[in-house]
């Protein structure tokens, strides 16, 4: 690589990608009712006018520069992510204080119980109410809720969002945002990022956005565009998630190459050519005080729509963020290991991500945009490697070691 990915990004831009995330984070969405995160991109597109958005039938959106490379010059690489966070939508308003609402994404039983959530009606205006029953998943959770303090369903409409009661977003003293929903509008918000230092790049132009709906229940916008070729199978796709961090994925250890999910592993050639740059990157910055953080992980807590897009036959792979508090759900480790105390006052919580971290992908992100075509494919790496280093073989003469006996190294067959 020529450049430093993170040279063409200055504190300024860092400032307005900030600016985005937080706005972004803070956004009620959920699956199916993704209309506010819609609007908020259609804001930002409009003040491009070197970009143009393409929508398809399920409502997923592609933004491409107006200019795009055409497939047969140059593939066209994807950055993809959802604009949905496991929420509630209101399915019936049951009588002046009680709704009935499903709830759409994956979250443990014992955080439903009397857990407080607030209603975002169509004109913003959030109620309080507090959950009184939770069905099984199946797909969707069936739950009660009654309003708090006497308060009227008067504005509250069938298909408005709920979600968990949590405090406004917040950056700590550590550089960690808390906010409600980092799954997956910290990634919109990197993939726009991205975007925006790329677009004044023109061998960038191949590469474009894509925004998908209904992520939480199964991949459904995903499938969808899948299902209708609406993507050039020339493609390759980066799917961007949010992903539960653990020991050894930790919150701060930066932008993770996620080699697979629970479901699959993703593209090797892809992912290992993602990993390139990152070391190019890491290599690039060592002792410039902007150090580069990256990790390569697994991360088989859960599935994304990288194993989907494969499944359809494209090359895919997955950069993620580690995450705190996965789907809201504070304490996960305790209440998954069903200890009483956690149980007993399970609570969602807001989600955690490190501001650095979400830098380092955008970081890559752009990296990947400018250089990711100047990685050579896996055989010709292992081919100059072949030949800077086969005179170690030539030591063993012409035989290999071995005598014309069959003998090697003083060992005969079946000895």
């Amino acid at each position: 690589m020529s450049d430093a990915a993170g040279a063409v990004i200055d504190g300024q831009a860092r400032r307005e990608h900030e600016r985005w995330l937080l706005e972004l984070t803070g956004i009620p969405t959920a699956a199916g009712r993704e209309h506010r995160v819609v609007a908020w991109i259609a804001r930002w597109l409009a003040e491009r006018d070197d970009l143009q958005l393409r929508t398809d039938a399920a409502g997923n959106m592609e933004i491409a520069h107006a200019e795009a490379s055409e497939p047969s010059e140059r593939p066209p690489l994807y950055i993809t992510a959802h604009l949905d966070h496991p929420a509630f939508v209101v399915e019936q308003i049951v009588g002046p204080g009680t709704l009935r609402l499903s709830f759409r994404g994956g979250v443990l039983d014992p955080y439903f119980v009397n857990a407080p959530i607030q209603i975002i009606t169509q004109d913003d205006r959030v109620v309080r109410a507090t959950l009184l029953e939770a069905g099984p998943a199946s797909p969707h959770r069936d739950c009660l809720a009654e309003l708090d303090d006497d308060a009227s369903t008067d504005g509250i409409a069938v298909g408005d969002i709920a979600r968990w009661e949590n405090p406004e977003a917040r950056v700590t003293d550590e550089g960690i945002l808390e906010t409600h929903a980092c799954d997956d509008l910290a990634a919109v918000a990197a993939a726009l990022g991205a975007m925006d230092v790329l677009r004044g790049h023109e061998s960038a132009r191949h590469v474009r956005l894509l925004f998908t709906r209904a992520e939480e229940v199964g991949f459904i916008g995903a499938i969808a565009a899948m299902r209708e070729g609406w993507i050039d199978k020339a493609s390759r796709l980066v799917l961007l998630e949010n992903s539960r961090a653990f020991a050894e994925s930790p919150i701060g250890g930066g932008p993770i190459v996620r080699v697979g999910d629970r479901m699959s592993t993703f593209s090797p050639e892809l992912t290992s050519a993602f990993a390139k740059v990152a070391e190019d990157i890491a290599k690039q910055r060592e002792g410039s005080g902007d150090e580069f953080r990256w990790q390569r992980k697994l991360m088989p807590g859960g599935a994304c729509e990288a194993t989907v897009f494969q499944a359809w036959g494209y090359e895919a792979t997955c950069l993620c963020l580690p995450l705190g508090n996965y789907h809201n759900m504070a304490n996960l480790a305790e209440v998954q290991a069903k200890e009483p105390d956690a149980v007993a006052s399970a609570r969602c919580g807001p989600e955690q991500i490190a501001l650095s971290d979400f830098h380092g992908l955008v970081d890559l992100l752009v990296g990947a945009g400018l250089h990711l075509a100047e990685v050579p494919p896996m055989i010709e790496r292992l081919e100059k490697l072949y030949e800077e280093r086969k005179g170690v073989l030539e030591d063993l003469g012409g035989d290999g070691g071995v005598d014309s006996e069959g003998a090697a190294w003083g060992l005969t067959r079946g000895a």
